[in-house]
């Protein structure tokens, strides 16, 4: 199969810009409780309902606009994720600009590019930090206020005292101008494999996106359901995720600090998370340790299988083919149950009906566990220019290994060369910059730059990215994404770049969790430096290098011997660098291979060519 199409499940003419989502809802449930805000001391979150949301926003809106913004006038909003980044968000629409996501750790320079060319009028900072970052980008701009008060900058209070002047009438005026063809934000990509690119989407991407996913995941989003989130608001996804929650009156939390997560899960009780793989291995791994500090390693492995086995057993049930399933399995997965599948899911809230995995690829056999677990995990794909997701799993039919059928209003196209082409309501029309269009598009398709096939369901297996191919001296093109995914599987690897342009044969760089093997040497006894870096700094450690040799002969094989990695080495980074990292953490390969080129060397010391 080579295309895929998903017909659109909602209509867009009854809205005319993405301000009509907040003020629907405030019309059909005003006293509906939108979102819950941390508290300053204590533990209570303090609700706050549709109505006391929206007061909120167009308060901020009339700010901006006694402050001068024009129409169409761009608003750069940098800050960590909270609630005062949903107020800014929308406030930016309602007064009729264009919402410019900075991330919060961008460097000074990454600030200075995007505030030039988005041509930022007005910005919005979390902290003093970010302040002084976009004054120093902003030489003429309207002004910069924080959401953090008491810093010498003006705060969003300041801004909003202004707009007591400005009339509703006004308002409504400015909120209504945009139609579904103009700007609504322009975001910055990562920047993986070359320079970051403005993609400008428009209000009919944003509403094609949040109407038609509402539609289809009914079971997910809804107005008895909370979610928390997590990801940087920067991210189109979350910002995606939130017009969705707001529209369906789903409730949302913010966490900004990763070590919150978890004892905010057991007070919010989350019906439903967005998470990266990552945080699902990371669950697992810390399952797996703490059966092994308790002796019951081999409990716990056979716990895993069951769940496995059962996460297989459901998925077959969803295709119409329910296997028949042994009494034997029943009662070992009511046992596991007992002993470590509840308290698995109470770790996670207790409440949780379905987890969004998206960022990278999902191993097959984790989501067949959080499945068997009773937490399925819904896998999906999408990118900037597609205003997030493009394709996904639905509920009661998910299948393992894809990242499922187009959503509705979408349509997915297989190239000759194996490139995952993208046509629908999501996607953009360009680039700011009109030159970063000129190879972006074929035949009216988005051309992703992944690489990927089509089941015979027509859902999209993904296989790598096409620039990631690696071809050695022998002529072999590798796709090298299997082996990494694989690799990357174990928690004590974060990244895993395979190598070999020009050379007789693969390698790897692996670039370890510094958390995780910490935890490692700390249970192994190994005294091991895992102290952040100044650049890519090996690791020779050789029980290390053994405990991970074992990953990457697993790894092995399941690919070719033409594709398999003989010599790898061990690596600590800095993270955090954004020269080597993007914000959504993925590596930036070119940076990797140029900083370590002399480790990259040693790979080969002595090989024949």
């Amino acid at each position: 199969m080579r295309e895929s199409h998903t017909p659109a499940l909602a209509s867009l003419d009854a809205y005319a810009n993405v301000t009509d989502l907040l003020a629907r809802r405030a019309t059909e449930a005003p006293a509906h409780v939108a979102f819950e805000v941390p508290p300053a001391s204590g533990d209570e979150w303090r609700p706050i309902s549709t109505a006391a949301f929206l007061a909120e926003v167009r308060a901020l809106a009339k700010g901006m606009i006694a402050a001068g913004l024009a129409a169409g006038e761009a608003v750069a909003i940098m800050a960590p994720t909270r609630y005062e980044w949903a107020v800014a968000d929308l406030a930016t629409w309602f007064a009729g600009g264009v919402v410019v996501p900075v991330y919060e750790t961008s460097s000074a320079s990454q600030v200075i590019a995007i505030a030039a060319d988005a041509r930022v009028r007005l910005a919005i900072g979390g902290t003093a930090v970010h302040g002084e970052l976009l004054r120093a980008a902003l030489t003429d701009a309207l002004g910069i206020w924080l959401m953090d008060a008491g810093s010498g900058i003006p705060s969003l209070d300041d801004l909003v005292a202004r707009g007591r002047g400005v009339s509703d009438d006004e308002l409504e005026y400015r909120r209504t101008r945009a139609g579904h063809d103009d700007p609504a934000t322009i975001v910055y990509t990562s920047g993986t494999t070359g320079e970051p690119k403005g993609a400008v989407l428009t209000h009919a991407n944003f509403l094609g996106q949040v109407l038609n996913i509402a539609a289809a995941y009914r079971e997910v989003v809804h107005a008895g359901g909370n979610t928390i989130i997590f990801l940087p608001l920067a991210h189109v996804l979350a910002r995606g995720l939130q017009l969705i929650c707001i529209a369906s009156g789903m409730r949302i939390a913010h966490l900004a600090d990763p070590a919150r997560v978890v004892p905010t899960l057991a007070v919010l009780q989350p019906t439903f998370l967005v998470v990266v793989p990552r945080v699902l291995q990371k669950i697992q791994a810390a399952a797996d340790d703490k059966a092994a500090a308790k002796g019951l390693t081999r409990v716990w492995d056979r716990a895993r299988a069951t769940a496995i086995t059962a996460g297989r057993v459901a998925e077959r049930r969803d295709a119409g083919t329910p296997p028949r399933v042994p009494f034997g399995h029943r009662v070992r997965h009511a046992l596991f149950d007992a002993l470590f599948y509840r308290r698995l899911r109470a770790v996670m809230g207790g409440r949780v009906d379905y987890m969004l995995s998206g960022g990278a690829t999902l191993d097959g056999e984790l989501s067949l566990f959080f499945r068997g677990l009773g937490v399925p995990v819904i896998e999906g794909y999408g990118l900037t220019e597609t205003t997030a997701p493009l394709t996904g799993n639905l509920p009661g039919r998910i299948v393992s290994g894809t990242v499922g059928l187009p959503l509705p209003g979408s349509t997915v196209r297989i190239s000759d060369q194996g490139e995952v082409l993208a046509r629908g309501v999501g996607v953009f029309a360009g680039y700011r910059d009109d030159r970063h269009d000129d190879d972006a598009f074929v035949d009216g398709f988005f051309r992703t730059g992944d690489l990927g096939r089509l089941d015979e369901g027509g859902r999209l297996v993904l296989e790598g990215r096409l620039k990631d191919v690696v071809t050695t001296s022998n002529g072999k093109t590798v796709v090298p994404a299997r082996w990494e995914g694989a690799v990357e599987a174990d928690p004590l690897v974060q990244h895993a770049v395979v190598v070999g342009d020009d050379r007789p044969y693969l390698s790897a760089l692996l670039i370890l969790d510094a958390e995780q093997a910490a935890g490692w040497a700390a249970s192994t006894g190994v005294e091991l430096d895992v102290r952040t870096p100044a650049s890519l700094r090996p690791v020779d450690e050789p029980r290390l290098v053994a405990r991970l040799q074992r990953v990457v002969d697993e790894a092995n094989t399941l690919v070719a011997r033409s594709e398999q990695v003989r010599r790898f080495t061990l690596v600590l980074a800095d993270l955090d660098d954004r020269d080597l990292v993007t914000p959504t953490m993925k590596i930036k390969r070119r940076e990797v291979l140029t900083r370590a080129a002399d480790t990259i060397e040693t790979l080969y010391r002595g090989a024949a060519s």
